[in-house]
């Protein structure tokens, strides 16, 4: 009997052929890995391209429909796909993207496991979040999904879509996307490091090119002060090839001075405490490299020796630049050539010098002219006053009219000399205006007083209208008071008939002067010349009318010194209008209004000729100039006053002491002298001399400031050449 033994090797074989099957899978994926790291495509560091492939190997690998690579917004707030492979259509899309907010679970699994592999997307806790709004509507039964990381961060995930019945996945296939995921990190490493290399051959070459194609010289320096290396633009400068330079002390190019030395400690002075500091505060090579060009830095002009021995002007800039391990390692010289510029600012320096040297012996050739001119004027203008009042006996009417004339001339020449000053003074920016408020109405007044008998003369009508809210000007009152004479005389001397008009309007940005005429006007053509000095339109218009076209060349250059401007609209013919404009100022002075120089008695008294007769009044007359001081003498004389009269201040004291005087009127010139200085502050100091009115006789009319620096606590000043007028109004102030 034949006994026959059977098996059931079903099962066995199955094992077997399941394990020949995962076998095969793990043997598939490995020379998947082999075949991703042997790749070229990472080392040409396209990231997009290098994602294809990885994403194409993988799905072929694993053997699903889908693998997608998802990547972190900036915001990290979701994750976005920048490429997802498709089997079966075998292409690749992008731009899906899933809000984090609304998969919590999902994110929050991402961050802690290695992978995610859900056999059973639906009812997977971790997935189930994706199923309504992604998983289901493509069919997706089973994920598995790799989290990549990057320097311990979390940046994305590589996603590997199974559709159709539940898949198990298994140990060998986790690992596998584990391993996909650190490929798609690589990528992005090796990108970015091609990015940053790519950057910096960039750089590089950018900056070579700087170098050499720069027209300021450049040179690297070591820290024994040898030239490294240097462009094109320094070489021509030094008149050296690089070669040349090469190894060279740079400093031997260079006329050093003194203090260069310092200049050097300087530049090196706290490099290693700062390399110190910015290594503890943590910075950055590139922060502290900032940090220590901007600190370590000096610049200088010096001439630098050419080959052919010529001098050039150059600025040099050197900076401190520290190496990799933070030490001072360089220094970087950038010099420029400024021979022309130089030799430009010798010549401008030259001009200016000799400008200057003009502009001196100008200011001194008319303080000069003016005080020669007004000495002679002091005898002209006063003995004509004194004939006029007609104190050495009467005058025929012939000589009546040769006096006026003499005198007249005598004014016509006074306001020139002081127009030229003025406008020297302007012109040299010496001027300074002392700012207050000022009654509109009192300004006008006075204005239209001072050209009324002109006007009248003429037959010319004469008006002025104010503005209700313009009652306040801020100005100096001296200086409106000069620039609306100049207006006004100026519309009468150029009307012949008609009127002469003075509106003031208060406007949003300030206050307006307008004088309107129906005189003969300008052309427009002309207008460019209104305000030059020492000009007048036409030449005909020097001989029918006098002047020297001083008067809008001042008034307009003190309206822009108060901030305003002087502007002019005219038709040829028919008249012209001129506006003076002040701005509002913009700190407004808190001083009390002012009225007119003699508002302490009535106006009219300065246009009297009869004051009040003193009875036994002293006066001291201190005058070194003969012709001053006789006119003063004998009109004072004449109207009843004792007058004693001294050429020097040499027994000034003494002379109070036993006069007693009841006023002094002292020349200005005098108290240069330190002696006669000193006598006059004495004589504050004494009983008979603390209140004596003394009145300085000045060549030109102070400003307020200057008013009250007068030697000795000056009570008031009289301007010469003396005016009858003014000196009356002295003589009513403080003897009356």
């Amino acid at each position: 009997m034949q006994v026959v033994s059977a098996r059931d090797i079903t099962e066995h074989n199955q094992t077997q052929e399941a394990l020949q099957i995962r076998e095969n899978s793990r043997r598939k994926q490995s020379q998947t890995l082999v075949q991703l790291a042997r790749s070229k495509t990472f080392q040409q560091g396209n990231l997009n391209a290098v994602l294809r492939e990885i994403t194409e190997t993988a799905a072929r690998t694993l053997l699903v429909e889908r693998v997608g690579v998802w990547l972190y917004n900036e915001e990290r707030s979701k994750i976005e796909c920048i490429d997802l492979y498709d089997v079966r259509t075998k292409e690749h899309t992008f731009g899906n993207s899933l809000l984090k907010t609304n998969c919590p679970a999902y994110f929050q699994a991402l961050e802690e496991e290695r992978t995610i592999a859900a056999d059973d997307a639906r009812n997977d806790t971790r997935t189930q979040e994706l199923f309504e709004s992604y998983l289901s509507v493509l069919g997706i039964t089973s994920i598995l999904d790799a989290p990549i990381w990057l320097e311990g961060r979390l940046v994305g995930v590589v996603c590997h879509e199974h559709i159709g019945e539940n898949r198990q996945w298994t140990l060998e296939e986790d690992t596998f996307a584990g391993s996909i995921a650190d490929f798609v990190t690589l990528a992005i490493e090796t990108s970015e490091r091609n990015v940053v290399q790519e950057a910096l051959r960039q750089s590089e070459a950018q900056f070579r090119a700087i170098f050499e194609c720069s027209s300021i010289g450049i040179g690297l320096i070591d820290m024994k002060a040898q030239i490294v290396d240097t462009n094109v633009a320094l070489c021509e400068i030094l008149g050296y090839s690089r070669e040349e330079l090469y190894g060279k002390r740079f400093i031997d190019y260079i006329f050093t001075e003194r203090g260069d030395l310092k200049l050097y400690k300087q530049l090196m002075s706290g490099v290693h405490t700062d390399l110190k500091r910015t290594s503890r505060d943590s910075l950055q090579p590139s922060e502290h490299q900032q940090q220590l060009a901007e600190r370590h830095r000096i610049e200088m002009e010096r001439r630098c020796l050419h080959q052919n021995g010529s001098l050039v002007w150059t600025h040099i800039s050197v900076s401190v630049i520290p190496g990799s391990n933070g030490e001072p390692d360089f220094f970087l010289a950038m010099i420029e050539d400024i021979t022309e510029r130089k030799q430009t600012e010798l010549k401008l320096r030259a001009s200016q010098e000799a400008a200057e040297a003009a502009s001196r012996a100008k200011s001194e050739f008319l303080a000069t002219m003016s005080h020669e001119l007004r000495t002679p004027l002091n005898a002209i203008m006063g003995l004509s006053q004194l004939l006029q009042q007609e104190i050495v006996g009467s005058l025929n009417e012939k000589q009546n009219e040769y006096v006026n004339c003499i005198y007249s001339s005598g004014e016509h020449l006074l306001a020139l000399i002081n127009d030229i000053l003025d406008l020297s003074k302007v012109e040299a920016g010496k001027e300074e205006l002392l700012l207050s408020s000022l009654a509109v109405s009192d300004l006008c007044n006075y204005a239209m007083w001072t050209v009324r008998d002109r006007a009248l003369e003429k037959g010319l009508q004469l008006t002025h209208e104010i503005d209700k809210e313009a009652d306040i000007c801020i100005a100096d009152e001296r200086r409106i008071k000069q620039m609306l004479l100049n207006l006004l005389t100026n519309a009468v001397k150029f009307t012949p008939a008609g009127q002469v008009s003075l509106v003031v309007k208060k406007v949003p940005q300030g206050i307006t002067f307008t004088v309107s005429d129906t005189g003969i006007g300008i052309d427009s053509n002309q207008f460019q010349f209104l305000f030059e000095p020492f000009k007048q339109l036409d030449s005909q218009l020097n001989r029918q009318y006098e002047g020297t076209g001083l008067g809008l060349a001042l008034t307009r250059k003190l309206a822009r010194l108060h901030g305003g401007d002087v502007t002019v609209t005219s038709t040829l013919g028919e008249g012209s209008q001129f506006t003076l404009f002040l701005p509002n100022p913009v700190h407004p002075g808190d001083e009390a209004d002012k009225t007119d120089e003699g508002a302490d008695f009535p106006l009219s008294s300065l246009f009297s000729s009869s004051p009040a007769i003193p009875t036994n009044k002293t006066i001291l007359l201190v005058e070194e100039e003969e012709n001053t001081a006789t006119v003063l003498q004998d009109y004072l004389h004449t109207i009843g006053y004792q007058v004693k009269w001294i050429d020097n201040g040499n027994d000034f004291l003494k002379q109070v002491q036993n006069l007693q005087p009841d006023l002094v009127f002292f020349d200005f010139q005098l108290v240069e002298d330190v002696r006669i200085l000193n006598l006059l502050n004495i004589l504050r100091q004494e009983p008979f001399g603390e209140d004596l009115p003394i009145v300085m006789m000045t060549f030109s009319e102070p400003s307020e400031e200057e008013i009250t620096k007068l030697p000795g606590n000056a009570n008031d000043y009289l301007v010469k050449p003396i005016r009858i007028v003014q000196l009356e109004s002295i003589l009513m102030r403080y003897l009356s």
